[in-house]
């Protein structure tokens, strides 16, 4: 069969392993890591914060319930985390050639093949999650004995952000609240979660001067690589800090607004890509699962005196949140709309917009 062409998985160290294509014949190459979520590789493979990265599936049996149908509402996929496939490729242990789901429309293989993402299973990711755990994520590329080589990838080395960004101003919905989303790479169920409360939504580019708009919040969006290259993001930030409207950032959300407030991030050796994340808000018991998908980390050691840590990972004890001590702004690391995930998270929505509407009863 097609699928049972021969395939490498090479990595910068050195270590080959081998296995055999289900996904689009042609070589690629990205940075290597893993999740270990056991389901929704649909939401996954469509989420734009992988872009560039060769995505290892820790779960071992996957494209047993095929991939959902294609359709939109409201200008948004239905189904998937973004219009396309973001990830460079696809690493998994053992893939269902037969799938069985009320909502499928094709198998997993047939939608890689026809977004030409190239794709690998026989392989053992208990093995390659060990050697990411150990060295860190690195270097990969994807490789069929036949076909010609290809260089490794830095991918610190390009912005992602202006990559997965939208290319102008998109408004969703008529409510009478008005969020600006800066959109560094957004996942589609976050703007779900403000349409079904009843806002307009209005998604600009992640290097757009936003503070040229009226509105009444400013959230910044999740979004893939190294938030480094994002100064002119940082720059709007800091402008839209003096007007003193709510502020409200998720993954690269919160590392944007916290160089914004003065602090530094840094890179994880392997990141947080899993729905199983525990953490803890500050100064209280309450503890919540969470899912996440981020390489970089905000630096608490760094953060300003007006500024505390508003989460801590229960793993690791990164900071997974951040929030100014007398201003409406805050920002979680992982994921409250999670989709799939848990989402027992997702009351921060509904924090953000209290915020607004509190400002507003002081503006009266």
């Amino acid at each position: 069969m097609e699928q049972n062409k021969p395939m490498q998985l090479v990595l910068e160290n050195g270590i080959i392993f081998y296995g055999k294509s289900f996904g689009y014949e042609s070589p690629q190459a990205g940075e290597v890591v893993f999740s270990t979520a056991m389901v929704g590789y649909p939401e996954s493979l469509t989420d734009p914060s992988y872009s560039g990265q060769i995505l290892t599936v820790t779960y071992p049996l996957v494209g047993n319930y095929g991939v959902p149908q294609s359709i939109t509402e409201n200008g948004l996929s239905t189904f998937y985390e973004s219009e396309i496939i973001h990830v460079s490729g696809l690493i998994i242990s053992d893939y269902s050639f037969q799938y069985s789901h009320w909502n499928a429309q094709k198998s997993l293989s047939e939608w890689l093949k026809e977004n030409k993402i190239p794709a690998i299973y026989g392989v053992d990711t208990r093995e390659l999650t060990k050697i990411i755990r150990e060295y860190g994520a690195m270097k990969g590329k994807l490789l069929f004995p036949d076909m010609h080589d290809v260089e490794f990838i830095d991918t610190d080395s390009e912005n992602h952000v202006a990559k997965v960004s939208c290319k102008e101003v998109i408004t969703y919905g008529t409510g009478k609240k008005r969020i600006v989303l800066v959109d560094c790479g957004v996942k589609h169920n976050i703007l779900r979660c403000f349409l079904k409360r009843d806002v307009t939504v209005i998604r600009v580019p992640w290097d757009y001067d936003f503070n040229t708009l009226e509105y009444d919040g400013l959230f910044i969006s999740n979004g893939p690589g190294n938030p480094a290259y994002c100064t002119v993001t940082v720059e709007n930030i800091r402008k839209a800090m003096t007007t003193g409207k709510p502020i409200f950032g998720i993954c690269m959300g919160n590392q944007l607004l916290s160089i914004a407030g003065g602090a530094s991030t840094y890179k994880l050796k392997y990141g947080h890509r899993s729905h199983n994340q525990p953490v803890r808000m500050v100064g209280t018991n309450r503890c919540f699962v969470t899912s996440q998908n981020h390489g970089y980390a905000v630096d608490n050691n760094t953060l300003g005196s007006d500024w505390e840590p508003l989460f801590i990972n229960l793993n690791d004890g990164t900071n997974e949140g951040i929030r100014h001590k007398t201003k409406p702004y805050f920002s979680a690391q992982f994921h409250p709309e999670a989709s799939s995930g848990p989402t027992d998270t997702e009351f921060l929505f509904d924090e953000f917009l209290d915020l607004i509407d509190k400002l507003d009863l002081i503006d009266k």
